[in-house]
């Protein structure tokens, strides 16, 4: 590039957009500690009293009409700042979804719930992704549910996440645009979105000269989902799923991806469909490679 354009070599990139990169013998360490400074500055925060968990375990939002109503503003601020942080911080990533579904009509319910993650972030600021050098260069994808779990309209969350080496590259936490009437219908929407994303990651590999010569693997806590996903016969509890989502079958048998089971307490994708208790959520996001980089040294 430098033969065909004016440049000059700046070294090793250590700043992006927010971004801080550290390249190191061991690998690569991405984080957003000093964006995570000026969040909990800007939003008055920078004293505030850490916790453990980004969202208390097992509560649930919801639209709260006769609450007070707040500054609707400083909500989305706090929203689409959370939003930007997620790009190295999958451990927030459902609490961040969750809070966004109430932009409209914030009240003092939700904005506590912001402020949470932001006292959680207190404690974590030093954490971020860490790529360990010469790991496996094969892709794994991990898919799950929480089924009727939004209070308002009884939709079902659907999280995935995908890992390369020692850490996550892909994750999403979104609700279903659908109501399911099971819970195997609900993980089965949710893994056929993550088949989908799994096709693109797969061709985005192929592009970098990282070939995935073997089907995708997939990990589901559901068995009915991936004898389903193998199986053509229908039966009571599958009958009135919509055609499109048996996407899923042919993607199986055109061997691009392989659906297997996980134990439900090895299940990832959990920490973007629920709120945890501590030791869960400490281990999922430890599974996910998020750490501090002192920690990324052992």
């Amino acid at each position: 590039m430098m033969g065909e354009f004016e440049m000059s070599d700046l070294g090793l990139m250590n700043y992006f957009l927010g971004i801080e990169v550290v390249q190191s013998n061991d690998g690569i360490f991405l984080s957003q500690k000093k964006y995570v400074r000026d969040l909990l500055e800007r939003f008055q925060m920078k004293d505030c009293n850490p916790v453990s968990t980004p969202v208390e375990c097992g509560m649930k939002l919801h639209k709260d009409i006769k609450g007070k109503k707040v500054d609707g503003t400083l909500y989305k601020q706090i929203v689409g700042s959370l939003m930007y942080l997620t790009a190295t911080r999958p451990d927030i990533q459902y609490s961040v979804s969750l809070i966004s579904r109430y932009m409209e009509n914030a009240t003092e319910l939700h904005i506590l719930a912001a402020k949470r993650i932001l006292r959680y972030l207190q404690g974590t600021r030093d954490l971020g992704i860490f790529y360990k050098k010469g790991e496996k260069s094969n892709l794994t994808g991990y898919t799950d549910s929480d089924y009727a779990g939004d209070q308002d309209d009884r939709k079902s969350t659907s999280g995935y996440v995908f890992m390369f080496g020692t850490g996550a590259i892909s994750w999403s936490s979104k609700k279903q645009p659908i109501v399911t009437l099971s819970s195997t219908e609900a993980e089965f929407v949710a893994a056929t979105a993550c088949a989908c994303q799994a096709i693109w990651m797969r061709k985005m590999l192929n592009e970098l000269l990282i070939k995935q010569d073997q089907p995708t693997k997939i990990y589901c806590d559901n068995t009915s989902t991936i004898k389903l996903s193998k199986n053509a016969v229908l039966h009571g509890r599958s009958k009135h799923i919509d055609v499109k989502y048996y996407f899923l079958r042919d993607l199986y048998n055109d061997g691009i991806v392989d659906l297997g089971h996980c134990k439900s307490e090895d299940q990832v994708a959990d920490i973007f469909t629920k709120a945890l208790n501590r030791d869960t959520f400490v281990k999922l996001r430890t599974l996910l490679g998020v750490r501090s980089f002192k920690n990324s040294q052992i």
